[in-house]
């Protein structure tokens, strides 16, 4: 793989380098918020815990400057819509681009499930109890649920991308009016499953304002920008303080309602807020990313991203074990709401970057063998001859991406006691690993045309 140095001095002038900031910053700022929001307790069953908001009533408002995850779709968007216009304006197909961008999600994620099957199993044989290690693996397994949703968006991409030239706002209108129509479903009429949609119509809504960044219908300018933030800042003030939502974008357990899961109109509210603001920056931003550190250094980062946000929550767990059970660290941690728990908390990240970098270290190269090799690869040497044929791959595709949906969503939606030797649900595990076989194998070779 070409280095660092060598990438960036590749990079085309017109490339859009403040989209690759934000896209390492948002990742970045889950993974810490995960870290500082989550409290260790110890138990009669061993290790638990729970979430310092659950307690910490003033820190609520701050999730609005910690919830990112609308800026990753936002540039997710920018970005998938400007990777699918040169795949196909250089002649390249929409399925090849859908394979390699799959590709690029699914395998470290299968590189993730194998490591946790495998470690939830020894642990079992070792005589671990199982409610424990079914915990641990839940709670690694976090992550799971943001790449269930992506892995979707980018899917329905060609469609949502194709629709969006066509119409232009009014698909965004549309899909904000159905979160709208589930939130009041919820609100009103007290139907949570006909809100489940939102965790869909949400997310799509958010990656379109994306394609409209890409190709300039979305106007870059301070005034838009300022429009935006206050705009999107003073419906969500409205929304939560005076309205019926809650004030935390993060969820807390146990609480009746909240923003995240499925999103609402608060949340996409508060992305208006967070898109202004992005626009605002973008002139310095830019400007910064013209210099070769800076630049080199996101490009770094963005090399292994999504390994970060795959295993930072595996890094919070063995990190865990290894301080407090072994009893180096002990409990009680500080009460999550006094000072000296939160100056304790920043003293944690010491302990949890350094074994994050190790698993990135190990792990990382999946995700950069992907960058490598761009474009689609040839096939391995055990795909079927009848792969070779256009509809056969279709249908392939098709299968591999609902088999890995489905597996994902058995593994997200499932709770820390429904683990099984894996600590993870076994159906819902081999689906995937099957989806993900189907997605490998229906990889075309390499067109010289599009690499």
């Amino acid at each position: 793989m070409p280095g660092l140095r060598e990438l960036a001095e590749r990079t085309p002038p017109q490339r859009e380098r403040y989209v690759d900031l934000l896209r390492a910053l948002a990742i970045l700022i889950v993974a810490l918020g995960h870290w500082m929001v989550i409290v260790v307790t110890g138990g009669a069953r061993g290790l638990e815990g729970f979430s310092a908001l659950e307690v910490l009533l003033w820190g609520r408002p701050i999730t609005w400057l910690g919830q990112v995850m609308p800026v990753f779709f936002m540039v997710g968007g920018f970005a998938n819509a400007a990777s699918l216009t040169s795949r196909t304006r250089r002649g390249g197909g929409v399925q090849d681009w859908l394979l390699d961008r799959s590709a690029r999600l699914v395998r470290p994620t299968t590189a993730l499930l194998v490591t946790l099957a495998a470690a939830a199993l020894i642990a079992r044989l070792a005589g671990v109890d199982p409610a424990q290690v079914g915990r641990a693996v839940w709670l690694a397994s976090i992550p799971l649920w943001f790449l269930l949703v992506y892995l979707v968006v980018v899917f329905l991409t060609p469609l949502m991308h194709r629709l969006h030239r066509r119409a232009g706002p009014a698909v965004l209108l549309v899909l904000v009016g159905l979160v709208a129509a589930g939130d009041v479903a919820r609100l009103a009429f007290d139907a949570p499953t006909l809100q489940l949609g939102n965790y869909l119509f949400a997310w799509l809504a958010v990656h379109q304002i994306g394609f409209a960044w890409q190709d300039g219908t979305l106007p870059v300018r301070p005034t838009v920008g300022v429009a935006l933030l206050m705009g999107g800042a003073a419906v969500a003030v409205l929304l939560t303080v005076a309205g019926p939502y809650p004030v935390s974008m993060v969820d807390i357990p146990g609480a009746p309602f909240g923003n995240l899961s499925p999103p609402t109109l608060a949340l996409l509210a508060l992305a208006t807020a967070q898109l202004g603001l992005v626009l605002l920056l973008r002139d310095a931003g830019n400007r910064r990313l013209q210099r070769f550190g800076p630049w080199m250094a996101v490009i770094a980062v963005n090399s292994v991203i999504l390994t970060v946000l795959l295993w930072h929550m595996s890094a919070f767990v063995l990190a865990a074990v290894a301080v407090y059970a072994s009893g180096l660290v002990p409990l009680p941690q500080p009460p999550a709401d006094t000072g000296a728990w939160l100056l304790w908390k920043l003293s944690w990240l010491a302990v949890l970057f350094p074994v994050l970098g190790a698993l990135v270290a190990v792990f990382g190269r999946l995700e950069r063998r992907g960058l490598r090799r761009g474009a689609a690869t040839s096939r391995s040497w055990w795909t079927p001859r009848a792969l070779g044929r256009p509809r056969s791959r279709a249908t392939a595709t098709t299968v591999g991406y609902a088999a890995c949906v489905l597996g994902l969503l058995g593994m997200a939606d499932a709770g820390p006691a429904d683990h099984g030797p894996f600590g993870l649900p076994t159906a819902a595990l081999a689906g995937f690993l099957v989806g993900a076989a189907l997605l490998r194998a229906a990889r075309a070779p390499a067109d010289p045309r599009v690499g």
